[in-house]
């Protein structure tokens, strides 16, 4: 996937192309709609984890920090927020996603808690990375070349 803005700098740069495990947390089985959901060799996301996920609004894939795990408490603007976990919420966990960036976050701070069944995988490494801004021929970042998350 490649990365379009600044929301995790340092670790994550607009132009990084990151891979991601997509068998991190187990194999995503069913959609929800026609098939159950379900995880084959199921694992649990892990607080610090930089997830990939479908944003719930236009699905689009985002790349976040996971700072809070089911049933913990997040304190956002000065107010508790519980994530919710499979005993309060049918048979789906929730995971609290979050950018570095403050301004016009895209995360849960403007999604609410990400279920898991939108969660792709674990990303866990760059590919390689390229300035955005640059010319196709230049910007170049070869330090930032199979650099592990």
């Amino acid at each position: 996937y490649t990365v379009r803005g600044n929301a995790l700098m340092p670790t994550l740069m607009a132009g990084d192309r990151v891979l991601v495990n997509r068998w991190s947390y187990g194999l995503r089985v069913g959609d929800g709609k026609y098939f159950n959901y379900g995880r084959l060799w199921h694992q649990d996301v892990q607080r610090g984890d930089i997830v990939a996920f479908e944003s719930p609004t236009d699905r689009q894939v985002l790349l976040c920090r996971c700072k809070a795990l089911p049933g913990e408490t997040v304190s956002v603007d000065g107010q508790q927020v519980k994530v919710p976990s499979r005993n309060d919420c049918d048979d789906t966990d929730y995971y609290w996603l979050e950018t570095i960036n403050p301004q016009n976050p895209v995360d849960s701070r403007l999604l609410g808690c990400i279920p898991e069944h939108l969660i792709i995988g674990r990303a866990f490494t760059i590919a390689y990375s390229h300035d955005p801004k640059a010319q196709p021929w230049r910007g170049w970042r070869p330090q930032r070349i199979f650099m592990p998350l």
